[in-house]
């Protein structure tokens, strides 16, 4: 899934909860055994990624139809104004032919032209005040034609724009009902995912990797960000009443199922479900670093695998004790517990900035 970036805003919300109150663990202890590639198929995973494609494709269609929509309002009103100034040039037009009118009428009203000659003091003069009366009338009668056009024109373009208006909202509201549609689904398949990652994590039994099939990507960079688009939570070495010291990672709220990204190329050294943090993976990075992505909702690689930077690892939860969806990522020296770095500023010092 390929999902608009934002910029990341920072929130002081902690959520990942009790991640050090147990006492740290022996090798093995809270970790289920963990069975590669014996993982489903298909199911809650692939679901919530195939939805969270439609519903990014629906969202996509959806904006672009609102701008279209608003571009062809703005023409409607264009066109409105148009109209407007042409109905008001029609009816100055129209005073003129009354004034036209009425000085006939006060300089002899209906006496033909003959009879003017007659009784005129200066026939030439009748003759160049008739010219002038007759290529008024003509001049008036050539605009009131052209702007008779002009007005059918712009009333039939006025109707043709209102009408294709109408019928981009009449659009627009069956693609947001589809929107909404695939939301609701969405949600619904991701309290199933999380469902089944609950479920592992207390019978302490790892389900195994789920292929998905992740869209190809082009990284300019040998690091990337765990997650696309995010919220900054819980900070590392932050306080709180959740932990038993001081937080020792980096939180991003996410909603549950968002794929979770390899921040650099490694291998996946370990895969574990149960405990504190309920569904991990730990990666191990050149220079002796490694990377932890926690309180997952399901795993798509396995133990022993070799990764690349931005490869889809897993997918955010809220397993473990966790007070909400997110994913909480720490750097470590150790593949274990309680040898964190601050993970923002290491991912610095690579040219990546959360």
């Amino acid at each position: 899934m390929r999902l608009p970036r934002r910029h990341p805003l920072l929130v002081a919300v902690p959520l990942c909860a009790l991640a050090v109150l147990a006492a740290r663990p022996t090798d093995g202890e809270g970790d289920g055994p963990y069975v590669p590639g014996h993982g489903p198929e298909s199911g809650a995973s692939a679901q919530v990624a195939r939805l969270y494609e439609e519903a990014a494709a629906a969202t996509l269609k959806y904006e672009a139809g609102r701008r279209q929509a608003r571009r062809q309002r703005t023409e409607v009103r264009r066109l409105e104004e148009l109209l407007d100034q042409e109905r008001r040039e029609s009816e100055v037009l129209r005073d003129d032919l009354g004034r036209i009118a009425r000085s006939q009428y006060r300089s002899g009203g209906g006496l033909p032209l003959t009879a003017h000659l007659i009784l005129a003091d200066d026939p030439e003069e009748v003759i160049r005040g008739q010219r002038a009366v007759w290529k008024a009338n003509l001049t008036l009668d050539t605009a009131l034609k052209r702007n008779a056009r002009a007005e059918a024109r712009l009333a039939r373009d006025e109707a043709k724009a209102e009408k294709a208006w109408k019928a981009l909202e009449k659009r627009n509201k069956g693609i947001a009902g589809l929107k909404s549609s695939i939301e609701q689904k969405l949600e619904t398949a991701r309290w199933q995912l999380q469902g089944q990652a609950d479920a592992s994590v207390a019978a302490g039994s790892c389900r195994g990797a789920v292929r998905l099939d992740q869209p190809e990507t082009a990284f300019t960079g040998s690091w990337v960000a765990p997650v696309e688009t995010y919220v900054l939570s819980a900070s590392y070495g932050s306080g709180g009443a959740l932990w038993a010291n001081r937080h020792t990672g980096q939180d991003f709220a996410v909603p549950i199922g968002t794929p979770v990204r390899s921040v650099g190329g490694g291998k996946v050294v370990k895969v574990s479900c149960g405990g504190a943090f309920g569904i991990e993976i730990v990666v191990e990075h050149a220079g002796g670093y490694y990377t932890q992505y926690a309180h997952l909702a399901a795993v798509t690689v396995d133990q022993g695998e070799h990764v690349s930077p931005g490869q889809w690892i897993g997918q955010s939860g809220t397993s473990g004790n966790s007070t909400g969806p997110h994913l909480h990522f720490e750097v470590r020296v150790t593949p274990e517990m309680g040898s964190a770095v601050n993970p923002v500023s290491w991912l610095a010092q690579r040219g990546l900035t959360l």
